[in-house]
């Protein structure tokens, strides 16, 4: 008996497949070709913008090529897929044991873990020479030592296709072996600055590259929240670096100074020591399977961990790539004209905090040592300015003010006062709806709504949110296309100076404020001046 129903379904579900193709297609128009200066690859189409995932820039890190400078990809012939993503350097994986980490997404990273990880992803809505598009590009948070641009977190198709532009992430060395100094003599000289030298790789193969996916190469904003802000600010400050990006973005991330030699040896001395090896054998570093690096490493950075910190034993360390501290006595000279936005969100260190019962009492006792006799007034002033705020998030805001926002103050001051091309300021004031509300406007609220994709639990896609991501994404798009974030959907931003410390705040309504919440920046710059006398 013929089923005359199941044919109709049938033929319906085939009429409907056929609708969504598009008019052409075959298979260039579906797979896309771009010839590199290495290679031609294929990418795909996603909702009319072109994907290349795990592209690479330069050659395996492992063996001979472990702590060295990156170097070039073999040239090759034929066509390379480029569908799916490359490996994510090697890291311990994030912990799920707080509620936070499942709402950053942070434990989703694919492409597997390995040294062959220099690779980038690229989405454009068109890969034609002629586009000339703005391209922006965007480095992984994670501080120095987790992370990668294959999690949810870093997809650039819905920026791609808002902004009409060229989105680009990157994966580079991270941790021990990307930042492990091992001494002035040698070939592993300047080791300590080995993933930040990747990331020059980087922009270079993107200069040179570019054109061909439909990017304006003199149009080039580098950008990144947390850790990624603490790498633009140091490729602002890095000669290599130079001529290769005319905008850049810190959000969450002002890094003022680079890890010194001094302070590098105890955590190289430490890691050697866990390995067995001696500085006069350093070369049997390269021999050693990096689960053994990672596994030592591990043992180094759990007192960090145990403290609920981030680890900070391998960070970029001053030497030749990085000859001088980022922001430290003043902006750098090499990036003088580089139009800088800097940013923070208001309750940052709620990510780190745990104690969600604090009482009030809790939070004067933590004030007692910073203000002394004045603990009742400072809570009451932070009461005054937000009488929804629990203790723990107060606790949490006064740990931001004295950290993430003092630094990003710093920065921000130094730009302006540079004299050179403007730097730009917001807060973001808006909270996460998750958990009840429980982590306030937390550090990494913002990064969804840059990349102009909402589908993460920190936020969500009700109309608010919608509205403030069409305005920070607008800003982001708009520094990338000329050099200047104001734009037809964000109120009008003045740029920052010392005088008026004008501050795009984003919230309900967005709008530009001159020195937001100055009492607290002058309270925690006070005792600041008055521990350091």
């Amino acid at each position: 008996m013929i089923d005359r129903r199941g044919i109709l379904v049938g033929a319906g579900a085939l009429l409907a497949s056929a609708s969504l193709r598009p008019a052409n297609a075959d298979e260039a128009s579906l797979f896309p070709i771009v010839e590199t200066a290495d290679g031609k690859v294929r990418g795909i189409v996603s909702g009319g913008i072109s994907v290349f995932k795990g592209l690479r820039y330069g050659a395996d890190t492992s063996g001979r090529n472990r702590f060295m400078p990156p170097q070039p990809v073999k040239k090759w012939s034929g066509v390379r897929d480029h569908f799916d993503y490359g490996n994510i350097a090697p890291q311990i994986p994030a912990d799920r044991r707080r509620a936070y980490a499942d709402l950053i997404l942070n434990d989703l990273q694919p492409g597997g873990m390995g040294e062959d990880c220099l690779v980038l992803n690229l989405w454009t809505p068109e890969p034609k020479a002629s586009s000339s598009r703005p391209v922006i590009i965007r480095f992984h948070g994670g501080g120095f030592y987790g992370g990668s641009s294959n999690s949810p977190g870093s997809d650039g198709e819905m920026l791609a296709r808002f902004g009409d532009c060229v989105v680009v992430t990157v994966n580079h060395r991270l941790s021990s072996l990307g930042y492990l100094w091992l001494g002035d003599d040698g070939a592993f000289v300047d080791s300590g600055a080995a993933g930040m030298q990747d990331l020059v790789a980087c922009l270079k193969w993107i200069k040179t590259n570019i054109p061909a996916f439909g990017g304006d190469p003199a149009r080039v904003l580098i950008v990144g929240q947390s850790g990624g802000g603490a790498k633009v600010s140091h490729l602002l400050a890095m000669p290599s670096a130079k001529g290769l990006y005319q905008r850049a973005g810190v959000m969450s991330g002002s890094r003022l100074t680079a890890m010194t030699r001094a302070e590098a040896v105890k955590p190289s001395d430490q890691l050697l020591a866990k390995l067995g090896v001696s500085r006069k054998d350093i070369r049997k570093l390269q021999d050693l399977p990096f689960t053994a690096l990672l596994a030592a490493q591990a043992d180094v950075e759990a007192v960090e961990r145990s403290r609920g910190e981030a680890p900070r034993s391998f960070a970029p360390v001053m030497g030749a790539s990085i000859p001088a501290h980022p922001f430290a006595p003043g902006a750098p000279e090499m990036s003088r004209d580089i139009p800088l936005v800097v940013s923070t969100v208001l309750d940052e260190r709620s990510y780190r905090e745990s104690r969600f019962d604090m009482t009030w009492d809790d939070v004067k006792k933590m004030l007692t040592p910073l203000v002394g006799d004045r603990a009742d007034k400072v809570v009451q002033m932070y009461r005054d300015e937000d009488s929804r705020a629990s203790p723990f998030i107060i606790n949490a805001r006064v740990i931001t003010d004295r950290s993430f926002r003092k630094s990003a103050f710093t920065m921000a001051e130094r730009k302006a006062a540079q004299g050179g091309a403007p730097v730009w300021t917001y807060l973001w004031t808006t909270p996460s709806p998750a958990y009840g509300d429980r982590y306030g406007a937390t550090h990494g609220i913002d990064v969804s709504p840059s990349m102009h994709d909402l589908r993460f639990p920190l936020l969500g896609p009700n109309a608010d949110y919608v509205r403030l991501a069409d305005q920070l994404a607008g800003a982001w798009v708009s520094l990338a296309a000329t050099g200047d974030p104001n734009n037809a959907r964000t109120p009008n931003w003045p740029a920052y100076d010392q005088k008026t410390r004008n501050t795009m705040v984003f919230g309900s309504p967005s709008n530009a404020v001159a020195d937001p919440r100055r009492a607290f920046r002058e309270l925690w710059a006070q005792e600041s001046a008055a521990s350091d006398d």
